[in-house]
């Protein structure tokens, strides 16, 4: 079994390397396993907006186990005691929602250090160290949990640069639909103010040598993020592809 350490994943972000990515958020450990085989860099494992908990999402990482996508659990919250949940079940990269200060990006890192450098619980025998068998697991893993945060409200456009300075931030993820909405243009992500406010986050947190993502289930939108110069871009979810499968198969059929 392949040892997490070194997070590829992480060095890829640092480096700001390209990375394709897919959003999961079906909660099913099948569907996880298909997107797993399908050779995007990274698949998100939504705990926000979506009816996962522990349980099911350690069934989804167990599926994929052999896949080269790099798996990025989204908790529900900024929260250190369900950081340290996620984190003991073997998420090594974590994108967390609705940072509007330093201060939140702080507690945020914090939560995924084990002391001195932050507040994580100690466990022993826990999944993420594959059990104990990871050798130097407690010496070298807070150098390789990846850390995204996500900036989706006035507040956080404005502290941005704030933001993207605190030391043990790997990336700054936009979140379009709650920015559209936080800037009065709910359901309308492609409104030109909220365009502006995206390649302004595209700017300064890239003036700051630090990557940029972004979900964009729209080919054409995702196609012009990445000719921005955004970095790792979720290109679909599971539920817009099977939705658009189903429906346009059953349009293809009619009664």
């Amino acid at each position: 079994m392949t040892s997490p350490i070194p997070n590829r994943f992480r060095q890829r972000i640092l480096a700001r390397d390209r990375q394709v990515g897919f959003w999961l958020s079906m909660t099913s450990h099948i569907t996880t396993e298909l997107a797993g085989l399908a050779g995007f860099d990274w698949l998100l494992l939504d705990g926000e907006h979506s009816p996962n908990d522990v349980p099911l999402f350690v069934h989804q990482l167990q599926a994929l186990q052999g896949s080269q996508s790099a798996a990025v659990g989204r908790p529900t919250w900024n929260d250190p005691v369900e950081i340290k949940r996620l984190l003991d079940i073997g998420f090594y990269n974590l994108l967390i929602p609705f940072i509007e200060s330093a201060e939140d990006a702080r507690r945020a890192v914090a939560a995924t250090r084990y002391p001195p450098a932050g507040m994580r619980g100690v466990a022993g025998l826990q999944r993420s160290n594959r059990y104990g068998t990871v050798p130097e697991y407690l010496r070298e893993v807070n150098d390789n949990i990846c850390v995204l945060l996500q900036i989706e409200s006035r507040p956080g456009v404005e502290a941005v640069d704030a933001i993207t300075a605190v030391e043990g931030v790997d990336g700054i993820f936009i979140g379009p639909s709650d920015l559209a909405a936080a800037l009065g243009h709910l359901g309308n992500p492609g409104h030109p103010e909220v365009q502006e406010t995206i390649a302004h986050l595209y700017r300064r947190v890239s003036a700051q040598g630090k990557a940029v993502g972004i979900l964009a289930p729209v080919p054409a939108d995702a196609q012009r993020y990445l000719d921005m110069g955004i970095q790792f871009v979720a290109v679909g979810t599971d539920l817009g592809a099977f939705k658009q499968a189903v429906f346009g198969l059953r349009q293809a059929f009619p009664s």
